[in-house]
């Protein structure tokens, strides 16, 4: 079952993670060892965590990778099923 419209991971990484640390996203990018860009394009919403980085903020923050990649799936998923009835599908059935 799908989360009624569920958050941008980067929006748990900033009011979950980064905030309650009081840590600049700077120092977060430091420590996760990506530039600032990069986490930046993640916490605004413009970019999806990777399974690469959710392995790095599992790392950094005591968490499951696979919380990370979840929520991305979830966002994901979310997000194209907004869009559902603009997809032209055949459904295909076996004779």
């Amino acid at each position: 079952m799908l989360m009624h419209n569920p958050p941008h991971p980067g929006l748990i990484i900033k009011e979950l993670c980064i905030e309650p640390l009081n840590l600049t996203v700077t120092a977060t990018a430091k420590a996760l060892g990506v530039s600032r860009k990069t986490l930046s394009s993640i916490i605004n919403g413009k970019a999806g965590i990777s399974p690469e980085m959710a392995v790095r903020l599992s790392i950094a923050f005591n968490t499951s990778s696979e919380s990370w990649v979840n929520q991305q799936s979830q966002y994901d998923l979310w997000q194209a099923e907004q869009h559902r009835s603009e997809l032209h599908v055949s459904r295909l059935a076996v004779a």
